[in-house]
């Protein structure tokens, strides 16, 4: 079992827990483990093979959890997990991805209607069987059935998290098999697309047959599709489909080239190569006529064929990187070296799991200058948001806590933060008391996402005129594979953006990746700062800058483009200035 999957059988125990309406505290060691399990970046096989010391070291991770996770690993299956799948039909979980059905009203629809599938909700909701129960209505109808039309365009994606952990089980599976030399992925996961449909892996092996048989032979796999000399497709568990290629080593850098795409780059590329008398195909470069073999060991070797340099994965997407790398001004990609901090971090306070004292010591370990502690505010109840009264005694615990910092001669801060709901009416969900004694204010959206383009526009923006709001957070409110972006315009919000000085948020989480590329590039454009956070809920979590950076360099970001590049004095210099140009 991968990581992605033992998480996401944790994060169905505590749904089927809370369906139940077990105890809270029971539900949320879960739904943390799980969380901290998603942000792990080493395998918990390869834990698990360092003996008992290898899992206890996972933060946030108890003694019955990892009791759990070894079963896990060993038997392939969760006697918890099955238990409770016994009691409720596992179709319950589709209905909970719909936008807007919580455990409860899945609970409450289960009972009361027989609903088990998303087919059975739409059907019930089309013939208004769902408004006359408690809490519904029929907005509630209208909104199930819009909300199902979504879930069916965005389900039938990975994201990258996903992708990444099964490229790497599969890569460790592969090379275990003698003979093989060298495995990759490719495809949209090799360019760090914010989602992908399948996934490419390309391999150089002495015996093509063994590598075949390897990869079809993966614990992981459902079902094999084909099975070839020197190509396999199968469908993993999960219903991801997966494509091994056995390559020559002549032809790797070809083969990466092709098979990492995307098409209509390598579509401009090919043309570039026609006027020079080559072609260029999976197998490598050919001079013409006569089809000579003349490059394609390496990408650089095929990218050089054409005068160009190697051209970054992550920017081939045929939006000028060709014309740029021609002209000598591909962008400097983002480093992660070049973080100096992270601006939106959760404590236990609210629905993180990790204290002010441990977020600080990973935060140092990461070599960061300030992390900002952004707990949410009390619109979002169900993460347990602060009112005034625990944000006040929140502000106060983290003066405390820089000043045993500051005694013990360490040179980092904790930022005092929040994530402020922007409620419906655009007002901010803490008094401008509360405000005034923060850092960093962080906006964001986590309610009425069925407002109109116009009305979710102004509300925006109307929290950004408080002249409080130094980022806004996941600014298109999107989650991938589960929730479209709301409607919004977003050149109007960058408008308003580029006024007050607010940066936009590039949310690092592998469900959002909020700023998309395309929008990230928008921002560089119209100088509007972008600070790559990680919405993080655990320690672990500070790991998924990365997949911040890789976005960040997809929409052409620059360090100088990057809020968190900045040391500490010019970081708080900026978003002082941030509220005194709202103000």
């Amino acid at each position: 079992m991968e990581n992605t999957e033992i998480a996401r059988i944790f994060h169905e125990i505590a749904e089927l827990l809370e369906m139940k309406g077990e105890d809270h505290f029971r539900i949320r060691s879960y739904r943390n483990a799980a969380m901290v399990i998603e942000g792990l970046t080493e395998s918990l096989k390869t834990l698990y093979e360092k003996g008992e010391a290898g899992l206890d070291g996972i933060p946030g991770v108890g003694k019955g959890i990892r009791a759990k996770i070894a079963e896990m690993l060993t038997t392939g299956r969760c006697a918890v997990h099955d238990g409770l799948l016994k009691e409720l039909p596992a179709g319950l979980f589709d209905v909970l991805k719909v936008g807007g059905i919580g455990p409860k009203k899945v609970m409450l629809l289960y009972k009361e209607l027989g609903i088990t599938s998303v087919d059975a909700l739409r059907r019930a909701a089309e013939s208004h069987a769902i408004h006359a129960l408690p809490g519904m209505g029929e907005k509630t109808e209208e909104n199930i059935i819009r909300a199902v039309e979504s879930l069916k365009k965005v389900s039938a994606r990975f994201n990258l998290a996903v992708g990444l952990s099964y490229a790497e089980g599969i890569k460790a599976h592969l090379q275990k098999t003698p003979g093989v030399a060298r495995v990759e992925a490719a495809g949209s996961l090799r360019r760090w697309k914010d989602s992908i449909g399948d996934l490419d892996m390309l391999c150089i092996a002495h015996k093509p047959e063994d590598a075949i048989a390897a990869f079809a032979a993966y614990p992981g796999v459902k079902d094999v599709l084909s099975k070839g000399g020197t190509k396999s497709t199968v469908v993993l568990k999960t219903g991801l489909q997966v494509d091994l290629r056995v390559l020559k080593e002549d032809a790797f850098g070809a083969a990466m080239q092709y098979f990492t795409g995307s098409k209509a780059h390598n579509v401009a590329l090919r043309d570039m190569a026609k006027r020079k008398g080559l072609k260029i195909n999976e197998y490598g470069v050919f001079k013409e006529p006569g089809d000579r073999w003349d490059a394609g060991k390496t990408e650089e070797d095929v990218y050089r064929s054409v005068g160009l340099p190697w051209i970054p994965p992550e920017l081939r997407e045929n939006r000028g990187e060709i014309e740029a790398a021609a002209e000598g001004r591909l962008p400097a990609p983002l480093e992660l070296c070049d973080i100096r901090g992270d601006l939106h971090v959760h404590t236990r306070e609210s629905d993180g799991n990790a204290t002010l004292a441990e977020l600080s010591e990973a935060a140092q370990a990461r070599g960061y200058e300030y992390i900002a502690i952004t707990d949410h505010s009390r619109a979002v109840g169900v993460a347990h948001g602060l009112d005034e009264k625990r944000a006040m005694a929140q502000i106060e615990a983290i003066d405390a806590f820089n000043e045993r910092l500051k005694a013990s001669g360490r040179h980092f801060r904790l930022l005092k933060g929040a994530e402020v709901d922007i409620r419906a009416d655009g007002t901010l969900d803490h008094a401008d008391e509360v405000l005034s004694r923060l850092d960093c204010v962080v906006g964001a959206v986590h309610s009425g996402f069925n407002m109109t383009r116009e009305a979710m526009t102004g509300r925006i923006i109307k929290g950004m005129e408080s002249g409080w709001i130094n980022v806004l957070a996941h600014p298109t409110g999107r989650l991938i594979g589960v929730r479209e972006p709301y409607k919004v315009d977003m050149e109007a919000v960058m408008g308003a953006a580029k006024r007050h000085g607010t940066a936009l948020e590039l949310n690092s989480y592998p469900e959002r990746l909020d700023l998309n590329d395309v929008h990230c590039r928008m921002a560089r454009e119209r100088g509007i700062l972008v600070a790559v956070s990680t919405d993080s809920h655990s320690t672990a979590h500070l790991g998924n800058i990365t997949f911040g950076i890789h976005n960040a360099r997809r929409g052409w970001l620059e360090k100088n483009d990057v809020l968190n590049t900045r040391g500490l004095k010019e970081l708080l210099r900026i978003l002082k200035k941030t509220r005194q140009a709202g103000r």
